[in-house]
């Protein structure tokens, strides 16, 4: 196998016309330079050099060795410099895979954050829901994924995350979306019971699951009407008066609707956020930083 080291050594030969100019070009001593050129030789199983009295001279496969040596260590450097630029967050990427609602806050924050500290990583974002997310970053097509799961239900619903590093962003509750004149808005707690006769406005499949879910504990099966996962979308079927609708916590911050109440549910129902990347990815640096960027948001 022919090295970097090897090269810089036959590059230096042809330039400097013997072993010890080579050497000092390189700042290797001389018996190190003849060494380099003897273990090369054995790996090529040609000779490259040629002794001419006090001189040496390249052989014509050493003559080839030189002549591509230019342009290999060229890109050799580079690919180091690129690297280097990585691991300094001077460059590289983050693809980032998040579940719609999401991206109403907690997203936004933390890609503006590292923006501001690494303005040259880039980042993309694409939008989907666990667990096809996972399954994205399972697959290499993501290098993070923002999802979230219900109490009671564990993350992958499916998806294996052996070999997944899972960091938990936020816990918040899911109320009860109510139109604003509903016999139960001026209540503290609404009972989900009180709820049974009710039509219901749906959103994601998994969020559809839990619907099913809670509503089975509390002894119904919901009436949905209408499905959308846009929740701009879910408050506005709701102030129509057109149903009822679960809303997380960080939805009803970020997108209230004056003709819509949201209210704490009894027994209360909470909705568990997290980032999830490998254990490899997670040594990028760019990776980490836009992990931390994430939890930092979520923090605040």
């Amino acid at each position: 196998m022919i090295d970097a080291a090897g090269l810089r050594v036959m590059r230096a030969i042809a330039d400097e016309g013997s072993f010890t100019a080579a050497a000092l070009a390189l700042g290797y001593s001389q018996p190190a330079v003849s060494q380099m050129v003897r273990r090369l030789e054995q790996r090529t199983g040609t000779v490259l050099v040629e002794k001419v009295g006090r001189s040496v001279r390249l052989t014509e496969a050493g003559e080839v060795l030189a002549r591509h040596a230019g342009p290999v260590l060229a890109a050799l450097d580079a690919a180091e410099e690129e690297v280097a630029a990585i691991a300094g967050l001077r460059a590289g990427r983050v693809r980032l895979m998040a579940f719609p609602s999401s991206s109403v806050t907690l997203v936004p924050r933390a890609l503006a954050a590292v923006r501001r500290a690494h303005p040259d990583v880039k980042v993309t974002f694409t939008e989907a829901e666990p667990p096809e997310s996972l399954a994205a970053l399972r697959g290499g097509d993501c290098d993070l994924a923002v999802a979230f799961s219900y109490d009671g239900t564990d993350l992958g619903r499916g998806e294996d995350l052996e070999g997944f590093v899972v960091h938990p962003l936020l816990t918040e509750e899911v109320g009860i979306a109510l139109p604003k004149g509903h016999r139960l808005a001026e209540e503290e707690r609404v009972d989900l019971s009180d709820l049974s006769e009710e039509e219901w406005i749906a959103g994601c499949p998994r969020c559809r699951g839990h619907l099913l879910q809670i509503s089975h504990d509390a002894g119904f099966a919901p009436r949905v009407a209408f499905e959308t996962e846009d929740y701009v979308a879910v408050q506005g079927f709701v102030a129509a008066g057109l149903g009822v609708a679960l809303i997380p916590d960080i939805i009803r911050e970020a997108t209230a609707n004056d003709d819509v109440v949201v209210r704490p549910l009894n027994p209360p129902t909470r909705r568990h956020i997290h980032v999830v990347t490998t254990e490899d990815l997670q040594r990028v640096p760019a990776v980490q930083a836009a992990v931390t960027a994430l939890v930092d948001a979520a923090a605040r």
